[in-house]
């Protein structure tokens, strides 16, 4: 194998799977190429099948007029003996036979021709249902790869693995929230342990204690004047 022969077998190799990555990038525009082509095949079928139906009835039409012309000429045969016109009959009856021969052609090649349509037809209509069994299965397979799709896409997701825009955008936005949650968590830590916020917790308990003595105090008097009420009333019982 020459140098230039081996360099043409690996550029069409490389131009096969370049095609094929193409195709299995793009089923879709595949599935639409693949449809038209048996779309414009069914139609150079249909035309054909249209060719086979007309001369089916041209001769249909050829064989009812050729009978109806064989009984009229055969109806006209006994007049003419009857009147004595030989010589007419003699022409009738040769016509008759001529009718006859004709007929048996014609009904032999419609006979054919007939067959010939009914195939035809039928296999029109059967490359019509392939047409649409093909737009079923493009129709189920890029539902199919659309699923596929969206399963690896979620698990790429769920795994930390995916690159999409979109999962970027919400990570990115995920980990501002963390962060902004955080800051506020620092600040509130920051606020507790600082000098002001000592200072403030001591205001709170030094205002908590001296409310609870004056609650203790106002409970002494009025613990008092209950005794002294008490023991005034016994000295006047005495």
């Amino acid at each position: 194998m020459g140098f230039f022969e081996r360099l043409s077998n690996l550029w069409k190799g490389f131009l096969s799977l370049w095609v094929s990555n193409l195709e299995n990038e793009n089923p879709e525009v595949v599935y639409e190429a693949a449809i038209n082509e048996r779309v414009r095949k069914h139609k150079d079928l249909k035309k054909a099948v249209s060719n086979i139906v007309y001369l089916r009835n041209k001769l249909q039409e050829e064989l009812v007029s050729k009978e109806k012309e064989f009984r009229d000429v055969n109806a006209q045969i006994p007049v003419a003996v009857e009147e004595g016109e030989d010589d007419v009959a003699l022409v009738l009856i040769q016509k008759r036979d001529e009718l006859a021969a004709a007929i048996e052609n014609l009904s032999g090649e419609l006979a054919k021709v007939e067959g010939q349509a009914e195939d035809a037809k039928a296999g029109l209509l059967a490359f019509q249902a392939e047409i649409e069994k093909l737009k079923r299965e493009r129709d189920s397979m890029l539902a199919a790869r659309a699923n596929a799709q969206a399963r690896i896409q979620i698990q790429e997701s769920l795994s930390g693995l995916s690159t999409d825009a979109d999962i970027a955008a919400l990570d990115n936005v995920r980990q501002s929230i963390h962060k902004l949650r955080a800051e506020a968590d620092v600040g509130a830590e920051i606020d507790g342990s600082s000098l002001d916020g000592k200072l403030k917790k001591i205001r709170e308990r030094t205002a908590s204690s001296t409310a609870k003595s004056q609650l203790e105090e106002l409970k002494r008097q009025s613990a008092a004047r209950k005794a002294g009420a008490a023991e005034g009333g016994v000295k006047k019982t005495m």
